[in-house]
């Protein structure tokens, strides 16, 4: 029998990779009020950067007072944010032409005692480490991955496409958008990795679930990640986020 949740603890480590000049992900997260968050911003001149900031800024910002509205369920109070985000992120995109057409990836996972929602716009991705098995949570909104979804592709051929930056849905960059959401029961001992993909286009699953399967503490799990990430190429920014379910 599954042991029950607690409490969560959580820990991330950001960083720009070895070709980037810059740092256009973000992250960001609350214990108290069971939200975390990684976004990956998308945009020249510095425009990713801020999209990926008010995403982070925003979905926090709203959940937050999350618990003054018992009225509103927690998975519902998420996706206002994130619309409210994307509403945020295309409103300034308009009065900025400079900022025309920027936008972010993001993954969220909230969280109230063994529930858990996972929602997700774009390619950046929640896993969820158990019994020491890696399981991908969330589905790319990319061109590729629906292209291997459809059979059109295999998975293989995927990861050298030319086109495996194409992206299909992401915050800001329409006026509205509607996230993946999915549902679960945590149980106590199980890892989510939420993450930017400066970290599964350098790492296969194996290799994540191997570095996460050592006993270390989240902090020194995070960099150890970001680490082996930029010593395989580090082509872009990379941010893991990890949550730990505990007893």
């Amino acid at each position: 029998m599954a042991t029950a949740v607690a409490r969560y603890t959580a820990a991330a480590v950001s960083d720009r990779g070895r070709k980037r000049p810059s740092n256009e992900d973000a992250y960001g997260f609350s214990i108290e009020a069971g939200v975390y968050v990684v976004c990956d911003g998308m945009g020249g001149a510095a425009a990713g950067e801020i999209a990926s900031t008010i995403a982070v800024d925003e979905v926090l910002r709203l959940l937050a007072g999350h618990k003054t509205e018992p009225e509103v369920s927690l998975p519902d109070a998420a996706q206002n944010a994130i619309c409210a985000a994307n509403e945020a992120i295309y409103s300034r995109a308009q009065r900025n032409q400079r900022l025309n057409g920027m936008g972010t990836t993001l993954v969220a996972l909230a969280a109230h005692e063994q529930q858990v929602w996972v929602l997700n716009i774009g390619d950046s991705r929640c896993y969820r480490l158990r019994q020491g098995r890696l399981e991908q949570l969330t589905r790319d909104h990319s061109l590729v991955e629906e292209q291997v979804r459809l059979g059109r592709m295999t998975a293989r051929e995927a990861l050298h496409s030319p086109l495996k930056n194409v992206i299909t849905r992401a915050l800001g960059t329409q006026s509205q958008v509607t996230p993946d959401v999915f549902e679960m029961q945590a149980e106590a001992g199980d890892l989510f990795l939420l993450c930017s993909d400066g970290l599964t286009r350098e790492l296969s699953d194996e290799t994540i679930e191997g570095l996460l399967n050592r006993e270390l503490p989240l902090e020194e799990l995070s960099a150890r990640l970001v680490e082996e990430a930029k010593r395989a190429g580090g082509h872009d920014n990379i941010t893991c986020l990890l949550v730990r379910a505990q007893a």
